[in-house]
Protein backbone atom coordinates (compact mmCIF):
# COMPACT_ATOMS: atom_id res chain seq x y z
CA UNK A 1 0.00 0.00 0.00
CA UNK A 2 1.58 3.48 -1.29
CA UNK A 3 1.00 6.04 1.21
CA UNK A 4 -1.28 7.93 -1.22
CA UNK A 5 -3.58 4.67 -0.63
CA UNK A 6 -3.29 4.90 3.10
CA UNK A 7 -3.97 8.12 3.43
CA UNK A 8 -7.16 7.31 1.22
CA UNK A 9 -8.26 4.39 3.51
CA UNK A 10 -7.33 6.70 6.76
CA UNK A 11 -9.49 9.19 5.07
CA UNK A 12 -12.59 6.92 4.84
CA UNK A 13 -12.11 4.81 7.75
CA UNK A 14 -12.26 8.43 9.91
CA UNK A 15 -14.93 8.96 8.19
CA UNK A 16 -16.73 5.92 9.22
CA UNK A 17 -15.44 6.75 13.08
CA UNK A 18 -13.69 3.59 12.69
CA UNK A 19 -9.53 4.55 13.18
CA UNK A 20 -7.99 3.46 16.27
CA UNK A 21 -6.20 5.97 18.59
CA UNK A 22 -2.83 4.58 16.52
CA UNK A 23 -4.43 5.06 13.00
CA UNK A 24 -5.70 8.90 14.00
CA UNK A 25 -2.49 9.95 15.17
CA UNK A 26 -0.98 8.43 11.38
CA UNK A 27 -3.95 10.08 9.42
CA UNK A 28 -2.87 13.16 11.30
CA UNK A 29 0.49 13.07 9.99
CA UNK A 30 -0.26 12.52 6.80
CA UNK A 31 -2.92 15.13 6.70
CA UNK A 32 -0.12 17.43 7.86
CA UNK A 33 2.19 16.80 5.96
CA UNK A 34 2.45 19.52 2.94
CA UNK A 35 3.51 16.95 0.45
CA UNK A 36 -0.06 15.62 0.50
CA UNK A 37 -1.60 18.95 0.11
CA UNK A 38 -2.90 18.43 -3.13
CA UNK A 39 -4.48 15.02 -2.54
CA UNK A 40 -5.90 16.41 1.08
CA UNK A 41 -7.79 18.90 -1.69
CA UNK A 42 -8.67 16.12 -3.76
CA UNK A 43 -10.03 14.01 -0.59
CA UNK A 44 -12.27 17.00 0.56
CA UNK A 45 -13.67 17.69 -2.93
CA UNK A 46 -14.26 14.19 -3.75
CA UNK A 47 -16.19 13.78 -0.30
CA UNK A 48 -17.65 17.04 -0.26
CA UNK A 49 -19.52 15.84 -4.25
CA UNK A 50 -20.72 12.06 -2.68
CA UNK A 51 -22.29 13.56 0.20
CA UNK A 52 -25.77 12.99 1.56
CA UNK A 53 -27.31 15.14 3.78
CA UNK A 54 -29.70 12.90 4.63
CA UNK A 55 -27.20 10.20 5.64
CA UNK A 56 -25.03 12.85 7.33
CA UNK A 57 -23.88 11.24 11.05
CA UNK A 58 -22.80 14.40 13.36
CA UNK A 59 -21.08 11.81 14.84
CA UNK A 60 -18.31 11.76 12.44
CA UNK A 61 -17.24 15.50 13.18
CA UNK A 62 -16.98 18.39 15.51
CA UNK A 63 -19.62 21.01 15.72
CA UNK A 64 -20.25 24.02 16.58
CA UNK A 65 -20.92 27.41 14.89
CA UNK A 66 -19.83 26.71 11.25
CA UNK A 67 -19.33 30.35 10.03
CA UNK A 68 -17.16 31.36 12.85
CA UNK A 69 -15.07 28.22 12.60
CA UNK A 70 -14.61 28.32 9.28
CA UNK A 71 -13.38 32.11 9.16
CA UNK A 72 -10.51 31.34 11.91
CA UNK A 73 -9.46 28.66 10.28
CA UNK A 74 -9.27 30.45 6.67
CA UNK A 75 -7.65 32.73 8.86
CA UNK A 76 -4.77 30.75 10.03
CA UNK A 77 -4.36 29.86 5.74
CA UNK A 78 -5.11 26.38 6.26
CA UNK A 79 -5.80 24.33 3.14
CA UNK A 80 -8.35 26.81 1.11
CA UNK A 81 -12.08 24.83 0.70
CA UNK A 82 -14.35 23.82 -2.39
CA UNK A 83 -16.87 26.31 -2.81
CA UNK A 84 -20.79 25.46 -1.57
CA UNK A 85 -22.88 24.16 -4.45
CA UNK A 86 -25.64 23.00 -2.18
CA UNK A 87 -27.30 24.26 1.11
CA UNK A 88 -24.63 26.63 2.49
CA UNK A 89 -25.07 26.61 6.06
CA UNK A 90 -24.82 23.33 6.01
CA UNK A 91 -21.91 23.19 3.65
CA UNK A 92 -19.79 25.68 5.66
CA UNK A 93 -20.59 23.31 9.12
CA UNK A 94 -18.90 20.32 7.44
CA UNK A 95 -16.23 22.21 5.53
CA UNK A 96 -15.75 23.93 9.26
CA UNK A 97 -15.49 20.44 10.82
CA UNK A 98 -13.33 18.74 7.71
CA UNK A 99 -11.18 21.63 7.45
CA UNK A 100 -10.66 21.59 11.84
CA UNK A 101 -9.08 18.33 11.07
CA UNK A 102 -6.91 19.86 9.12
CA UNK A 103 -5.86 22.68 11.35
CA UNK A 104 -5.45 20.05 14.38
CA UNK A 105 -3.40 18.25 12.07
CA UNK A 106 -1.16 21.27 11.53
CA UNK A 107 -1.24 22.27 14.93
CA UNK A 108 -0.08 18.56 15.97
CA UNK A 109 2.76 18.43 12.94
CA UNK A 110 4.33 21.56 13.77
CA UNK A 111 4.88 20.40 18.01
CA UNK A 112 6.27 17.20 16.47
CA UNK A 113 9.92 19.01 16.33
CA UNK A 114 11.63 17.69 19.18
CA UNK A 115 14.13 15.32 18.18
CA UNK A 116 14.84 16.54 14.53
CA UNK A 117 17.51 19.11 13.95
CA UNK A 118 16.99 19.15 10.15
CA UNK A 119 13.41 19.32 8.99
CA UNK A 120 13.79 20.55 5.70
CA UNK A 121 15.77 17.06 3.96
CA UNK A 122 12.90 14.86 2.04
CA UNK A 123 13.80 11.71 1.45
CA UNK A 124 11.19 9.50 -0.13
CA UNK A 125 10.17 6.11 1.74
CA UNK A 126 10.28 3.17 -0.15
CA UNK A 127 7.90 1.17 -3.37
CA UNK A 128 7.10 -1.75 -5.03
CA UNK A 129 10.54 -2.82 -7.73
CA UNK A 130 12.73 -5.41 -7.72
CA UNK A 131 15.06 -7.19 -10.06
CA UNK A 132 14.38 -10.92 -11.68
CA UNK A 133 17.72 -12.42 -12.62
CA UNK A 134 16.56 -15.32 -15.17
CA UNK A 135 18.70 -18.86 -15.61
CA UNK A 136 20.23 -17.46 -18.56
CA UNK A 137 21.75 -14.67 -16.64
CA UNK A 138 19.16 -12.32 -18.19
CA UNK A 139 18.27 -9.57 -15.60
CA UNK A 140 14.62 -7.79 -15.49
CA UNK A 141 14.40 -4.57 -13.44
CA UNK A 142 10.52 -5.04 -12.44
CA UNK A 143 9.58 -1.55 -11.72
CA UNK A 144 10.40 -0.49 -15.43
CA UNK A 145 9.12 -3.78 -16.86
CA UNK A 146 5.96 -3.63 -18.74
CA UNK A 147 3.04 -5.65 -16.93
CA UNK A 148 2.60 -8.71 -19.49
CA UNK A 149 4.60 -11.66 -20.29
CA UNK A 150 7.98 -11.23 -19.13
CA UNK A 151 10.09 -14.57 -20.13
CA UNK A 152 9.43 -18.02 -20.96
CA UNK A 153 11.70 -20.12 -19.99
CA UNK A 154 12.10 -23.97 -19.51
CA UNK A 155 8.55 -24.73 -19.72
CA UNK A 156 7.72 -21.68 -17.34
CA UNK A 157 6.07 -18.67 -18.14
CA UNK A 158 6.75 -15.49 -16.48
CA UNK A 159 4.18 -12.76 -16.45
CA UNK A 160 3.98 -9.32 -14.62
CA UNK A 161 0.73 -9.03 -13.49
CA UNK A 162 -1.44 -5.04 -13.47
CA UNK A 163 -1.12 -4.74 -9.43
CA UNK A 164 2.78 -5.33 -10.03
CA UNK A 165 2.80 -9.11 -8.81
CA UNK A 166 5.16 -11.67 -10.59
CA UNK A 167 3.74 -14.97 -11.40
CA UNK A 168 5.07 -17.93 -12.39
CA UNK A 169 2.97 -20.64 -14.74
CA UNK A 170 4.19 -24.42 -16.04
CA UNK A 171 3.20 -25.04 -19.61
CA UNK A 172 5.55 -27.57 -20.16
CA UNK A 173 8.70 -29.87 -18.84
CA UNK A 174 10.60 -27.93 -16.74
CA UNK A 175 14.21 -28.45 -15.38
CA UNK A 176 15.19 -28.18 -11.91
CA UNK A 177 18.56 -26.70 -13.13
CA UNK A 178 16.92 -23.41 -14.40
CA UNK A 179 17.62 -21.12 -11.19
CA UNK A 180 15.95 -17.82 -10.71
CA UNK A 181 16.95 -14.75 -8.44
CA UNK A 182 14.67 -12.28 -7.42
CA UNK A 183 15.98 -9.80 -5.20
CA UNK A 184 15.18 -6.24 -3.79
CA UNK A 185 17.42 -2.87 -3.09
CA UNK A 186 16.97 -1.07 -0.10
CA UNK A 187 13.80 1.07 -0.46
CA UNK A 188 12.19 -2.12 -2.56
CA UNK A 189 9.58 -4.66 -1.65
CA UNK A 190 8.28 -7.43 -3.84
CA UNK A 191 5.72 -10.17 -4.31
CA UNK A 192 5.72 -13.35 -6.06
CA UNK A 193 3.67 -16.05 -6.88
CA UNK A 194 5.71 -19.19 -7.42
CA UNK A 195 4.77 -21.91 -9.78
CA UNK A 196 3.07 -24.19 -7.26
CA UNK A 197 0.37 -21.22 -6.39
CA UNK A 198 2.79 -20.24 -2.68
CA UNK A 199 2.88 -16.30 -2.32
CA UNK A 200 6.15 -14.80 -1.14
CA UNK A 201 6.10 -11.06 -0.41
CA UNK A 202 9.79 -10.05 0.22
CA UNK A 203 11.12 -7.56 2.02
CA UNK A 204 14.11 -4.60 1.14
CA UNK A 205 17.39 -5.76 0.72
CA UNK A 206 16.57 -9.30 -0.05
CA UNK A 207 16.37 -11.67 -2.19
CA UNK A 208 15.00 -15.28 -3.06
CA UNK A 209 16.47 -17.74 -5.48
CA UNK A 210 14.40 -20.83 -6.86
CA UNK A 211 14.29 -23.48 -9.56
CA UNK A 212 11.53 -22.97 -12.42
CA UNK A 213 10.02 -25.80 -11.49
CA UNK A 214 10.36 -25.39 -7.66
CA UNK A 215 10.76 -29.00 -7.48
CA UNK A 216 14.36 -30.29 -6.31
CA UNK A 217 14.46 -34.35 -5.37
CA UNK A 218 11.49 -34.60 -4.40
CA UNK A 219 10.54 -31.17 -2.30
CA UNK A 220 9.82 -27.55 -3.04
CA UNK A 221 12.80 -25.60 -1.79
CA UNK A 222 13.67 -21.59 -2.19
CA UNK A 223 16.82 -19.77 -0.51
CA UNK A 224 16.42 -17.03 1.19
CA UNK A 225 18.79 -13.71 2.39
CA UNK A 226 16.77 -10.99 4.14
CA UNK A 227 13.60 -11.47 5.30
CA UNK A 228 10.35 -12.58 3.24
CA UNK A 229 6.89 -13.40 4.39
CA UNK A 230 5.01 -17.06 2.93
CA UNK A 231 1.80 -18.16 2.16
CA UNK A 232 2.56 -21.62 1.06
CA UNK A 233 0.37 -23.50 -0.67
CA UNK A 234 -0.71 -27.30 1.05
CA UNK A 235 1.38 -29.96 -1.09
CA UNK A 236 1.49 -32.71 1.31
CA UNK A 237 3.88 -34.82 -1.11
CA UNK A 238 5.85 -31.94 -1.76
CA UNK A 239 7.17 -30.14 1.47
CA UNK A 240 8.30 -26.89 1.29
CA UNK A 241 11.93 -25.62 2.54
CA UNK A 242 12.87 -22.30 3.13
CA UNK A 243 17.16 -22.15 3.49
CA UNK A 244 18.58 -18.96 4.72
CA UNK A 245 22.53 -18.60 6.11
CA UNK A 246 22.29 -21.42 9.41
CA UNK A 247 19.05 -22.83 9.45
CA UNK A 248 15.99 -24.78 7.27
CA UNK A 249 12.23 -23.94 7.46
CA UNK A 250 10.32 -26.62 6.43
CA UNK A 251 6.47 -26.80 6.30
CA UNK A 252 3.79 -28.59 4.22
CA UNK A 253 1.36 -25.72 3.99
CA UNK A 254 1.27 -22.35 6.14
CA UNK A 255 1.72 -18.68 6.88
CA UNK A 256 5.11 -17.71 8.14
CA UNK A 257 7.20 -14.60 8.60
CA UNK A 258 11.35 -15.47 8.34
CA UNK A 259 13.59 -12.70 9.13
CA UNK A 260 17.31 -13.59 8.34
CA UNK A 261 19.57 -10.69 7.12
CA UNK A 262 23.44 -11.31 7.11
CA UNK A 263 23.76 -8.39 9.07
CA UNK A 264 21.75 -9.29 11.88
CA UNK A 265 22.83 -12.14 14.67
CA UNK A 266 19.86 -13.38 14.65
CA UNK A 267 17.58 -15.37 12.26
CA UNK A 268 13.92 -15.13 13.00
CA UNK A 269 10.71 -17.39 11.67
CA UNK A 270 7.54 -16.22 13.14
CA UNK A 271 4.61 -18.94 12.48
CA UNK A 272 0.92 -17.54 11.87
CA UNK A 273 -1.18 -20.56 10.61
CA UNK A 274 -0.28 -24.38 10.23
CA UNK A 275 3.28 -26.22 11.39
CA UNK A 276 7.03 -26.20 10.72
CA UNK A 277 10.22 -26.92 11.79
CA UNK A 278 13.28 -25.37 12.52
CA UNK A 279 16.60 -27.10 12.32
CA UNK A 280 20.04 -26.12 11.85
CA UNK A 281 23.36 -28.13 12.13
CA UNK A 282 22.82 -29.02 15.85
CA UNK A 283 19.31 -28.46 16.93
CA UNK A 284 15.69 -28.65 15.64
CA UNK A 285 12.41 -27.32 16.69
CA UNK A 286 8.86 -27.51 15.69
CA UNK A 287 6.58 -24.39 16.44
CA UNK A 288 3.13 -23.40 16.65
CA UNK A 289 0.78 -20.83 15.33
CA UNK A 290 1.90 -17.46 17.91
CA UNK A 291 5.31 -18.73 18.31
CA UNK A 292 8.79 -17.56 16.89
CA UNK A 293 11.94 -19.47 16.73
CA UNK A 294 15.28 -17.51 17.09
CA UNK A 295 18.47 -18.93 16.10
CA UNK A 296 21.49 -17.87 17.37
CA UNK A 297 24.58 -19.65 16.48
CA UNK A 298 23.74 -23.71 16.55
CA UNK A 299 21.03 -22.54 19.44
CA UNK A 300 17.15 -22.45 18.98
CA UNK A 301 14.69 -20.52 21.13
CA UNK A 302 10.78 -20.92 20.80
CA UNK A 303 8.42 -18.21 22.85
CA UNK A 304 5.14 -16.80 21.92
CA UNK A 305 5.07 -13.77 20.59
CA UNK A 306 2.09 -11.31 18.67
CA UNK A 307 2.69 -12.46 15.48
CA UNK A 308 1.48 -9.17 13.87
CA UNK A 309 4.20 -7.76 15.11
CA UNK A 310 6.57 -9.47 12.81
CA UNK A 311 4.52 -8.96 9.32
CA UNK A 312 3.69 -5.17 10.14
CA UNK A 313 6.75 -4.40 7.40
CA UNK A 314 4.46 -6.44 4.69
CA UNK A 315 1.52 -4.24 5.67
CA UNK A 316 3.07 -1.11 5.10
CA UNK A 317 3.92 -0.45 8.80
CA UNK A 318 7.36 0.25 10.82
CA UNK A 319 6.63 -1.77 14.42
CA UNK A 320 9.14 -0.29 16.84
CA UNK A 321 7.50 -1.81 19.92
CA UNK A 322 10.67 -3.11 22.37
CA UNK A 323 12.99 -2.75 19.68
CA UNK A 324 16.30 -1.23 20.31
CA UNK A 325 17.00 1.68 18.50
CA UNK A 326 19.95 0.13 16.29
CA UNK A 327 17.47 -2.63 15.34
CA UNK A 328 14.69 0.02 14.82
CA UNK A 329 17.37 1.90 12.29
CA UNK A 330 18.33 -0.83 10.65
CA UNK A 331 14.48 -1.18 9.03
CA UNK A 332 14.69 2.49 8.00
CA UNK A 333 17.82 2.48 6.79
CA UNK A 334 16.73 -0.49 4.31
CA UNK A 335 13.57 0.85 2.95
CA UNK A 336 14.81 4.63 3.00
CA UNK A 337 18.00 3.54 1.75
CA UNK A 338 19.63 5.87 3.73
CA UNK A 339 23.16 5.42 6.27
CA UNK A 340 22.81 5.59 9.77
CA UNK A 341 25.91 7.29 12.08
CA UNK A 342 25.72 6.75 15.78
CA UNK A 343 27.87 9.84 17.21
CA UNK A 344 27.66 7.88 20.77
CA UNK A 345 27.28 4.03 20.46
CA UNK A 346 25.19 3.26 23.55
CA UNK A 347 22.91 5.00 22.28
CA UNK A 348 21.94 1.90 19.78
CA UNK A 349 20.79 0.02 22.98
CA UNK A 350 18.02 2.69 23.41
CA UNK A 351 14.41 1.20 23.74
CA UNK A 352 11.64 2.30 21.50
CA UNK A 353 7.92 1.98 20.88
CA UNK A 354 4.97 2.99 18.92
CA UNK A 355 4.13 2.39 14.79
CA UNK A 356 3.86 4.30 11.97
CA UNK A 357 3.48 4.31 8.39
CA UNK A 358 5.98 3.10 6.27
CA UNK A 359 5.11 5.33 3.95
CA UNK A 360 5.34 8.37 5.88
CA UNK A 361 7.96 10.77 5.15
CA UNK A 362 10.82 10.37 6.78
CA UNK A 363 10.15 13.56 9.10
CA UNK A 364 7.41 11.98 10.26
CA UNK A 365 9.70 9.07 11.25
CA UNK A 366 12.01 10.44 12.93
CA UNK A 367 9.91 12.32 15.35
CA UNK A 368 8.08 9.22 16.27
CA UNK A 369 11.27 7.13 16.95
CA UNK A 370 13.11 10.07 18.87
CA UNK A 371 9.31 10.67 21.15
CA UNK A 372 10.81 9.98 24.05
CA UNK A 373 13.59 13.01 24.31
CA UNK A 374 16.47 9.95 24.64
CA UNK A 375 18.66 11.20 21.45
CA UNK A 376 17.89 13.25 18.29
CA UNK A 377 18.51 12.78 14.53
CA UNK A 378 19.67 15.47 12.10
CA UNK A 379 19.64 14.62 7.94
CA UNK A 380 22.40 15.39 5.92
CA UNK A 381 21.83 14.58 2.02
CA UNK A 382 21.24 10.26 3.35
CA UNK A 383 22.60 10.44 6.25
CA UNK A 384 20.87 10.26 9.08
CA UNK A 385 23.26 11.21 12.32
CA UNK A 386 21.97 9.96 15.60
CA UNK A 387 23.41 11.76 18.88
Amino acid sequence: MTENQRLNFLFNRQLQYLNSTEEKEEFILLMADPINEEQVKQLLNSYWEEFDENEFSPAVFLFGDGEKMLSKIQSENIYPLPKARRKPKLWIGIAAALAIMLFGASLFYLKQNAGLADTKAYIKPGSAGATLKLANGKTIKLSAAVNGELANEAGVTITKTTNGQLVYEIKGTTSPDQINTLSTSNGETYQVRLPDGSLVWLNSASSLSYSTALVQSGKRSVKLLGEAYFEIAKDTKHPFIVKTGNQEVEVLGTHFNVNAYDNESQAKTTLLEGSVKIKNKANQKIISPGEQATVTGDDISVEKVNTGYAVDWKNGVFRFTDKTLEAGMLEVARWYNVQVIYKRPELKNEILGGRISKYASITQVLKKMAITGAFRFTVKDREIIVE
